[in-house]
């Protein structure tokens, strides 16, 4: 009998999830950048092993709302660790756990959610004697189903949390195709290797103004070609200077970089163009919110 288990995978800001994620499933399909909040959705990732399938859903991180947009990044989380089966909490290890993360554990424990601890990014710590102390002050204020020490970058521990997550499946059909990664449509999956890209090169003050929509995807039938047209929408006049930079030099570094990735994604050349528009305060705007499908209303 084929098995399933559906597992969110939540947690601060840049703890790792996303990375977590592209690691089990094999490809990637979640934006990673060291810039924080730089997921905004729930992504579905698949992977299967064996008889076994396992269903992710990556959430943005845990933060403080300041706009309407990162009230619907906050409501994504609280969503996506209901009516699952387990929950991987992913924890940076060399920063303490904050009054936020301590809240929602114990909201999921009383819930009897089973939870799976990923600590992550063992391999920054001094000493490895840090995490015995570690892990013993958490386990005495949660109870977790398993503590897993992980190197995601180093693809530490990735192994032993699939095992962990797999102890969990029950006996089910599978509710997608085996050779599924993700249930994201291609048009975001482009957006979000974009957007990525932008964030990788630009100042912090920046990124969390940017939202990228792919208007055209089309493979030519003639050429072994895929077309795609990009707009990368931000709140300022200043802010679309910088994007597209000096003599379109930012730009054209962002767009290059993506298409690389577009095409080892795709696996097919991609011809990338993107486009730069001001929508002002757009994270605060409800309707515009929706359009970029950030908004799971």
């Amino acid at each position: 009998m084929s098995r399933t288990v559906f597992v969110t995978i939540a947690g601060r800001t840049n703890a790792g999830k996303s990375s977590l994620l592209n690691a089990i499933v094999g490809e990637k399909i979640a934006s990673v950048s060291s810039k924080p909040q730089t997921t905004r959705t729930r992504i579905t990732g698949i992977r299967n092993i064996g008889d076994v399938q396992l269903v992710f859903f990556d959430t943005p991180g845990l933060h403080k709302p300041v706009n309407k947009l990162s009230e619907h990044m906050l409501n994504t989380v609280k969503e996506s660790v209901s009516d699952i089966d387990a929950v991987v909490f992913m924890m940076d290890c060399t920063r303490k756990i904050n009054e936020q993360e301590l809240n929602l554990l114990k909201s999921m424990n009383a819930s009897k959610m089973p939870i799976i601890l990923g600590l992550n990014k063992i391999d920054l710590l001094r000493s490895k004697d840090e995490l015995a102390p570690l892990i013993a002050d958490l386990t005495s204020k949660i109870d977790f189903q398993a503590v897993v020490p992980m190197s995601v970058s180093e693809n530490s521990g990735i192994d032993i949390m699939i095992d962990e997550i797999s102890k969990l499946a029950e006996e089910s059909p599978h509710y997608f195709p085996d050779d599924m990664i993700t249930d994201q449509p291609e048009r975001v999956l482009a957006a979000e290797m974009i957007r990525e890209k932008l964030l990788e090169l630009l100042s912090d003050e920046v990124p969390h103004g940017i939202a990228v929509g792919v208007e055209e995807m089309k493979e030519r039938e003639d050429k072994d070609i895929l077309d795609i047209s990009a707009v990368i929408y931000c709140e300022r006049d200043s802010h679309k200077g910088i994007v597209i930079g000096k003599g379109g030099s930012m730009l054209k570094k962002a767009s290059t970089a993506a298409r690389i990735e577009l095409e080892d994604f795709f696996q097919i050349k991609v011809n990338l163009q993107c486009w730069v528009k001001v929508k002002e305060d757009w994270r605060n705007k409800e309707g515009i919110i929706r359009n970029f499908g950030l908004s799971e209303k």
